[in-house]
């Protein structure tokens, strides 16, 4: 787990190629396409880079274009869309070889005094120390960054990951916009699976994909101290599948919630988008 780590960083240590644009490593081993959460946390890695250190992620919004080829250099183009008194915003295009295979639009805020208020955390989630459920991916997790506790281990037949404990494996550098990343990358982690809807027919080997996928940063966070990242399906249409989820600490702070469109197939034998 921790040559995970290293190789976390690795990822977010981004090459500057010129003005706002910037050049990421991908991985060349592991599953035959680029993990999702990934290319969406060295995206917003790369807006971090052009924003002024005091205004920290408030959300994003990605578009899922191409899958992304393992071993193939993403190219990171940053636009600055604008910088407000208070707001700042990015778009970034990630492609590789020419084509692009995400856009990421990022918000950035600055703090300010405001009203502190959450909904109510859930109360049936056993504490890290007592997840056993074994994980779905347990067989990267060698290679893997991220200490992960599934609480259930399936749902209705099916291999689920939601609920789950998760946090680096190892303490990370105390940046901020480094930790925001580490999230971004978690946040995608199962939730294509947490799409399907209840006693849906789809076979346990159904092909799917994210399609786009938005998040929004609550409240500051650390990336190695445990989550509970909580995903559930909201709607079930059309091979689309929209989930919604959160991240809490351990004492029920909300500090992450995303919402994500996934495209949900009986056979992997029809194209991806």
């Amino acid at each position: 787990m921790s040559e995970g780590i290293d190789r976390l960083l690795e990822l977010l240590e981004l090459e500057n190629k010129g003005p706002d644009r910037f050049s990421a490593a991908t991985p060349a081993d592991g599953p035959n396409r680029l993990f999702g959460g990934q290319v969406a946390s060295q995206a917003l890695r790369a807006a971090t880079l052009t924003v002024d250190e005091e205004r920290r992620p408030n959300s994003f919004h990605a578009y899922f274009l191409r899958p992304g080829r393992p071993g193939t250099a993403l190219e990171l183009e940053v636009e600055r869309t604008r910088d407000g008194r208070s707001f700042t915003t990015r778009r970034v295009t990630a492609s590789q070889l020419g084509e692009p295979a995400l856009v990421l639009m990022a918000s950035f805020h600055v703090t300010e005094p405001g009203d502190d208020w959450q909904l109510p955390e859930r109360r049936d989630v056993p504490p890290p120390e007592e997840a056993s459920s074994p994980s779905p991916f347990r067989g990267f997790a060698n290679m893997s960054p991220f200490e992960i506790r599934p609480v259930a281990a399936q749902r209705d037949g099916f291999p689920v990951l939601h609920p789950m404990w998760v946090r680096a494996a190892r303490t990370l550098p105390d940046d901020p916009a480094l930790h925001a990343c580490a999230l971004a990358f978690i946040s995608d982690m199962g939730v294509v699976g947490s799409a399907r809807a209840p006693g849906s027919s789809l076979p346990a080997r159904f092909m799917g994909a994210s399609l786009d996928h938005a998040m929004w940063f609550n409240r500051p966070a650390r990336a190695d101290e445990w989550l509970l990242f909580d995903v559930g399906p909201v709607s079930n249409f059309g091979a689309r599948g929209l989930a919604r989820g959160t991240m809490r600490t351990r004492d029920g702070t909300l500090v992450a919630s995303i919402a994500q469109e996934a495209l949900l197939r009986e056979t992997g034998s029809v194209p991806l988008p």
